[in-house]
């Protein structure tokens, strides 16, 4: 059975010139609905910003890949971590990702309701997202990869099928069958 992602508020922040200074962003929150009504979205979960994989290979292998997941029936590539959106914004700016939008969870609301919180406090992380990717269509989970060893303080960080790879792979099955 097909579930709906959940309802939240993301607090992320856009540019606005009227503001000045060195940091001219003001706060903008985004429904759910904002993100997902009346689009397929692949969205992709990872710990944190700054981390080895995930800015080493999870979020460069989607950039990577962007254009190609775009010609395969998406409209938005999405990289979620609980994170707050400051961070999100210059991580993304030290990777020179500017394809993938990099929604902030600063406060775990969505990856709570999503079920994929876990605590990470053996790294010293506290509460973070686990690593798994998705397809949502018009709000509604199409298709979900969730790295295996689910649990709080894993001693590892499976990488395997949250991967862009296995992405694209669904994707071109996806459009071929439609086809």
């Amino acid at each position: 059975m097909k579930r709906n992602v959940p309802d939240v508020v993301f607090k992320t922040r856009v540019r606005d010139e009227s503001i000045g200074g060195d940091n001219p962003f003001r706060w903008h929150d985004l429904a759910t609905a904002d993100v997902f009504s009346g689009k397929r979205v692949v969205l992709f979960a990872l710990p944190g910003a700054f981390t080895p994989t995930c800015s080493s290979t999870h979020l460069p292998g989607y950039e990577a890949h962007h254009d190609e997941i775009l010609a395969l029936g998406v409209d938005r590539v999405i990289c979620l971590s609980v994170n707050d959106a400051f961070t999100m914004f210059q991580w993304g700016k030290r990777l020179g990702a500017d394809k993938v939008f990099l929604l902030p969870d600063g406060n775990g609301e969505f990856t709570r309701k999503m079920g994929m919180l876990v605590d990470k406090s053996n790294l010293g992380f506290g509460y973070r997202s686990w690593r798994y990717s998705m397809v949502v269509n018009d709000g509604v989970i199409e298709a979900m990869f969730v790295e295996p060893g689910f649990a709080d303080n894993c001693p590892t960080d499976p990488f395997e099928v949250s991967d862009v790879d296995t992405m694209l792979e669904y994707l071109r099955k996806s459009a071929a069958e439609a086809a």
